[in-house]
């Protein structure tokens, strides 16, 4: 039951990836706002680009991971020997 639970929280595909990487743009873009609000001029324009900065290197991560995985399971597939 716990396996079936767990599958939810995995990412499977490109388009899965796609949503999270929306989701948390979202989030920084709101945060990078709040940040520009509190603390006005250069601060304020530098923390908002260090909320999309990590939304760039998180969603890079993402995507290479995927295509890691999907490698692994590829060449997995290929060296089972077929019965």
């Amino acid at each position: 039951m716990l396996k079936k639970i767990g599958r939810l929280f995995i990412i499977k595909t490109r388009f899965e990836a796609c949503l999270i990487i929306y989701a948390l743009a979202m989030g920084a873009m709101a945060r990078g706002t709040a940040y520009l609000h509190e603390y006005p001029g250069l601060g304020g324009k530098l923390l908002m680009a260090a909320c999309s900065g990590s939304v760039f290197l998180a969603g890079a991560k993402i995507f290479d991971c995927l295509r890691h995985e999907t490698a692994a399971r590829e060449a997995e597939a290929l060296s089972r020997p077929a019965t």
